[in-house]
């Protein structure tokens, strides 16, 4: 049922866009639902791209691993991404690897939530609008 008001609300924007029309908008949601994408936290900082993908090989054929590094430093974050060609293989990947040990640590693994698209929001901030004086 989420699904459907999810494709609803997304057929719903689109029509309000003049862009965009809303089964090109309803298109894009869908190709974002596909769960062929894992989340992977946890990570040891002596893992790869080349080693979390090895980890994962074996459930079926990984389009991409991408250990996630910081900017600054080029360190690793401690998670990563790694894509399949199937759902099924992500699915069997997901169930076998989830609290397994890589590299000394456990890690944990969940199906990838995209970021939606557009401006990010710059969160916090120190401004404030109010007009009582208060901080």
């Amino acid at each position: 049922m989420a699904f459907y008001n999810k494709v609803g609300n997304v057929l719903r924007q689109g029509a309000a866009r003049s862009t965009q029309a809303p089964v090109s908008s309803m298109l894009n949601y869908i190709r974002c639902m596909s769960s062929s994408k894992l989340f992977v936290g946890g990570l040891s900082y002596g893992v790869d791209d080349q080693s979390l993908r090895d980890a994962f090989a074996g459930y079926g054929d990984v389009v991409e691993a991408r250990v996630i590094t910081d900017r600054d430093t080029g360190r690793s974050r401690g998670f990563g991404f790694v894509n399949f060609s199937s759902d099924e293989s992500a699915t069997s990947a997901l169930s076998a690897m989830d609290g397994q040990d890589l590299n000394g640590r456990n890690i944990r693994v969940s199906y990838a939530n995209d970021r939606p698209s557009g401006p990010r929001s710059g969160g916090g901030g120190g401004y404030s609008s109010r007009n009582d004086g208060g901080w």
